[in-house]
């Protein structure tokens, strides 16, 4: 992977030759160059703001440098995805990381002053063709979008294959599936701070695998509902059921989950395949797809009755794609399904502009929950898929 930062102090950068990022560097597994903005002007000061058209104070930084630094990245090779940290963009965050984790070259543009000529973004887009985001670390301002490039490189760069040693380090840590993480202990089991004695929870020492998991599971659902309630999402509710609670899915739901996909798929794939007995993907596949895909479960009374999943695709950002919308069969026709995919819309990011799914050609149920949803079928969809229909509906802004 391929990383190039824009500053005007280069030397702040310096920490990203440190620890794993540092390493990564040296194996070859991340090509990161630090580019200094001033060496892409022309007079004798190395100016690179001005005063702001319209009034106001602080400055602005030029667009002609700017346009100089990009244009020199364009003669090295492909277009780079352009990041530019800024208080007024998406909020980063570890869906966001991933995303860029896949992508092949990332270019980081650090602002300064009161930010940059607004023509920079255009000239990058309208130009250059490049995709601009604009990210935002927090709902807080800085001086200077260096240190947040240091927070996204690290974030964004352990990610990428052989930076961290232990890939399985990364699967159980905060916010990869939507809950903080568990607490962790190391040795001694006892340990004296010189006024208490303060012992590791006895289920660590146990060796019950099994036990251990739901203990840790538990204490990530009751970290995070008190330090980061806005992490959970709230019950639905459906005629005839009681407390129901939704959630992100975790990988303990994943038996569940297999389950259910079977149980709403079995008659799906009779019509078909009569001689299949239903999707036919493995726990641990179920398990990955956690990880590329937003999965949302519904409990009533402990029992997983329904489940829904999305996830922005890299190459159609516009898009958020909704795929696996399941409701127990004997649960079937209470609403719940319409509950479930109004929630799913309502998690895609402020600027998606359309919501896709499939369902099965034959669902006609399917279609008319959707139609009545505002889903209209994508034209000529009848001539891709045998089994399946396409359907699309406009975010309303």
């Amino acid at each position: 992977m391929r990383l190039d930062v824009i500053s005007i102090f280069p030397d702040y950068l310096a920490a990203l030759d440190l620890s794993l990022i540092g390493k990564a560097r040296r194996d070859g597994l991340l090509d990161l160059r630090v580019h200094d903005l001033r060496d892409f002007t022309h007079d004798r000061h190395r100016t690179v703001d001005d005063t702001p058209f319209g009034g106001g104070a602080g400055m602005v930084m030029k667009p002609q440098p700017w346009k100089e630094a990009l244009d020199f990245l364009v003669a090295e090779g492909h277009s780079p995805r352009l990041i530019v940290p800024g208080p007024s963009g998406q909020r980063f965050d570890q869906r966001l990381a991933r995303e860029l984790a896949h992508e092949p070259w990332l270019a980081f543009a650090c602002g300064r002053y009161e930010g940059i000529d607004e023509r920079v973004y255009a000239y990058a887009r309208d130009t250059l063709g490049w995709q601009v985001d604009v990210v935002s670390l927090g709902d807080y301002v800085l001086n200077g979008g260096e240190v947040a490039v240091l927070a996204m490189v690290e974030a964004i760069g352990r990610l990428v294959p052989g930076v961290v040693g232990n890939p399985e380090s990364l699967v159980e840590e905060s916010h990869e599936d939507g809950l903080l993480e568990y607490p962790v202990y190391t040795k001694p089991a006892s340990w004296d701070d010189g006024t208490t004695v303060r012992d590791v929870p006895p289920v660590l020492l146990s060796g019950n695998h099994g036990a251990i998991a739901q203990w840790r599971h538990e204490q990530r659902l009751s970290r995070t509902a008190e330090r980061r309630p806005d992490l959970l999402h709230p019950s639905v509710s459906v005629a005839g059921l009681d407390d129901l609670q939704v959630r992100l899915a975790t990988p303990a739901d994943v038996p569940e989950l297999l389950v259910l996909t079977r149980a709403c798929w079995m008659e799906e794939v009779a019509q078909v395949a009569p001689k299949r007995s239903g999707p036919d993907e493995t726990v641990a596949e179920h398990t990955d797809a956690l990880r590329d895909w937003q999965t949302w479960v519904v409990r009533s009374a402990g029992r997983l009755v329904g489940s829904v999943r999305a996830r922005r695709p890299l190459e159609q950002p516009h898009r958020w794609w909704i795929t696996r919308l399941m409701v127990a069969p004997d649960l079937a026709g209470r609403g719940l399904g319409r509950e479930l995919l109004a929630l799913v819309e309502a998690q895609a990011p402020d600027d998606v502009t359309e919501f896709w799914l499939s369902t099965g050609r034959r669902r006609e149920r399917n279609q008319r929950m959707y139609a009545k949803a505002g889903y209209r079928i994508v034209p000529g969809a009848s001539e891709i898929h045998e089994v399946v229909v396409d359907l699309v509906k406009r975010r309303r802004s």
